[in-house]
């Protein structure tokens, strides 16, 4: 399993364009969490973000998605370390923490639809928020890393 060269470098030492490669579009970041006001546990919903579109699972105003969903927040090497609601198979994640991308991420097989098919992908599975019945909405507990 070869890894891209610019692994090898400090994060933020990274250019913008090899640091947003690491996203393997798997779309669980846009995955609609939910808390239990009782326990306080979170569990990820079926529900995905109206910017996921869910033939892809790409963002479809990634520029604007910070402007469009004030509480979309930007994973950077400064601040990817906090973001433990991330999935553990985040490629930022694994690479912040010094892992290896996975064999079915697009920079190590060329192939940006492996993720759907061997990866960790809701494609098919989540619905956007905008149809989303809150009252029906199904939700699992999240795993701890």
């Amino acid at each position: 399993m070869t890894q891209p060269e610019f692994l090898k470098k400090p994060l933020k030492e990274m250019t913008e364009s090899e640091w947003e490669s690491l996203c393997d579009g798997c779309g669980l970041c846009c995955q609609m969490s939910l808390q239990d006001e009782d326990t306080g546990q979170i569990a990820l919903s079926n529900v995905a973000c109206r910017y996921l579109c869910l033939n892809t699972h790409s963002c479809t105003d990634y520029a604007n998605r910070q402007t469009n969903v004030p509480d979309c927040i930007k994973a950077t090497p400064d601040n990817i370390m906090g973001f433990d609601w991330l999935p553990p198979s985040c490629g930022y994640r694994l690479v912040a923490h010094g892992h290896p991308l996975p064999e079915w991420h697009h920079l190590v097989c060329g192939d940006k639809q492996r993720v759907h098919t061997h990866g960790p992908s809701m494609l098919g599975e989540l619905i956007s928020e905008d149809e989303a019945d809150w009252d029906e909405v199904s939700g699992s507990p999240s795993e701890e890393d």
